[in-house]
């Protein structure tokens, strides 16, 4: 399965203008620049919530040729050619020390594939089991970060923080009703993932 495409939204005051890829996001933020924006310009990133800046200068072209280069632009795709030598496949195994009480070690060494391969497995189903909780703290992170930039000084800010982090959503939906809808919906989106892992 393919990791999701980053996405990125603009605002211009308390008006969502672009929401889509890095260079969909710049190229409306630099036409909302030139027509006149509605209040503050700022982009954020939909995994973090974190704003970040860009570079508008020149015509669009010239913007989009420095936007490659920009830290959260997608890096272009190498294919290299894939050389096969004998013996097994490397799987990019990184060797560390792993600090273990006896009982531990002998339980390991019973596992089959050794100690190696049943830590891998040991990681691997705590991390799928974890995933959806950890989605779910990243997105009320994402939340606050985004909050923080464009709602600091809206009613209610600081009981819609505290609602957010006690993961209350009727009480954060309650604190954020006044507030302007594009920033209403723009929470929504970002606090998705957390609703799901509570809510099922």
């Amino acid at each position: 399965m393919s990791a999701p495409k980053p996405s990125f939204v603009a605002f211009s005051g308390p008006h969502r203008i672009a929401l889509g890829s890095l260079q969909e996001v710049a190229i409306a933020t630099k036409r909302e620049l030139e027509q006149g924006p509605r209040g503050r310009l700022a982009l954020y990133s939909e995994r973090t919530g974190s704003p970040f800046d860009i570079d508008l200068r020149g015509d669009e072209s010239e913007m989009l040729q420095r936007l490659a280069k920009h830290p959260l632009a997608p890096s272009p795709a190498v294919e290299e050619p894939v050389k096969r030598a004998p013996g097994r496949p490397k799987l990019g195994v990184v060797s560390r020390e792993v600090s273990l009480l006896p009982r531990h070690w002998d339980w390991l060494r019973q596992r089959r594939g050794g100690a190696s391969a049943a830590l891998r497995e040991l990681v691997d189903e705590a991390r799928l089991k974890k995933a959806p909780e950890d989605q779910a703290r990243r997105s009320v992170d994402a939340t606050h970060n985004f909050m923080w930039d464009i709602a600091g000084d809206q009613p209610n800010f600081e009981e819609a923080s505290r609602a957010l982090f006690a993961k209350d959503f009727e009480q954060f939906d309650l604190h954020t009703a006044k507030w302007p809808v594009d920033i209403q919906d723009q929470l929504q989106r970002f606090t998705a993932p957390a609703r799901k892992f509570l809510w099922g």
